[in-house]
């Protein structure tokens, strides 16, 4: 049972980290990326492994701003778990495993291969930009002859289920951007241009508001106890993890698709102008934070409060 947290850092030709913080076209763009991924806080060349080995891999993906999108070569991760919530077991999606920025992931991996060879760990989520994380390194001796074949299920998740049936909606709309075509937003209680925002270091907006601090008037209030779908548009040409403070939700519907697993997340990764919808109990009473976990478009104004009343 072992812990990958996994980050990355922006590093000059020196090895210093980069003072390039809150530039414009990081804000505006897909956040602050770095170019040397480290596992734990370092950047190892090895993961000694063992045959016949099963391992319960919890990743934690701690960057600003980077997507992870693991490929574990020669291997076949099943995915138990998402934000620290049981999930059906299922072999991950496209032989990636996807994490956006505060998003959990827990997986199961048997290591079936020979003592002795050797499988890269690699990073896919960038166009040209791949890069090598780590290696699994069989050790020569093995731990046992064949891989177990007893249940990887963890137990049921006990939090309230939603009542679909009765639950209230709510739209909420995510804008801005570079390309992402919106030309004004509300700030500081003005409507204003999007050249306006951009000279006090704004770019991105929730339902048409740009935030900006952490005190603000409730984008929502909802009555305590009751069920609520958020339908979540994506009107930008970036990734978003959307993150809500407070509550883990039921993921339900992409592009109108019903999701196969309704899995439980507090973290939901959306493609740009994709269109998802959640579903929660709001049974914790309190103002919630509810914003992109790329720390940058959440400093640049993609951010609000739900109000739990």
């Amino acid at each position: 049972d072992l812990t990958w947290v996994l980050d990355d850092w922006r590093l000059t030709k020196s090895a210093a980290i980069s003072d390039d913080f809150g530039n414009f076209h990081d804000l505006s763009h897909n956040g602050r990326v770095g170019n040397i991924v480290t596992i734990n806080g370092r950047e190892p060349e090895s993961f000694a492994v063992r045959s016949g080995e099963r391992i319960r891999l919890r990743l934690i993906n701690a960057a600003n701003a980077r997507v992870f999108a693991l490929n574990f070569a020669g291997h076949r991760p099943t995915i138990i778990a998402y934000d620290g919530q049981p999930v059906a077991p299922h072999d991950a999606p496209g032989e990636r495993v996807l994490l956006g920025p505060a998003m959990r992931i827990d997986i199961v991996i048997d290591m079936t291969n020979r003592p002795g060879e050797r499988f890269p760990v690699v990073d896919t989520f960038y166009r040209g930009m791949d890069f090598k994380a780590v290696e699994l390194v069989y050790a020569p001796e093995p731990l046992r002859e064949s891989p177990l074949d007893t249940s990887v299920s963890l137990a049921d998740n006990t939090m309230p289920e939603p009542d679909l049936s009765a639950a209230l909606r709510h739209d909420v709309r995510l804008g801005g951007g570079m390309m992402g075509g919106m030309t004004t937003g509300t700030m500081d209680g003005r409507r204003v241009s999007m050249r306006e925002m951009m000279r006090n270091g704004k770019a991105w907006t929730v339902n048409g508001v740009v935030a900006d601090g952490h005190v603000m008037e409730p984008l929502l209030t909802l009555a305590r106890d009751r069920t609520y779908i958020l339908a979540l548009d994506n009107d930008t040409a970036w990734h978003h993890p959307i993150h809500l403070h407070g509550h883990s939700f039921r993921v339900i519907r992409r592009n109108d698709a019903p999701t196969p697993r309704r899995e439980w997340q507090d973290t939901v990764l959306m493609n740009p102008r994709e269109r998802v919808e959640i579903a929660f109990v709001a049974d914790n009473p309190g103002d919630w934070m509810f914003h992109c976990h790329i720390l940058e478009h959440r400093a640049a104004g993609m951010s609000g409060v739900i109000r739990i009343a």
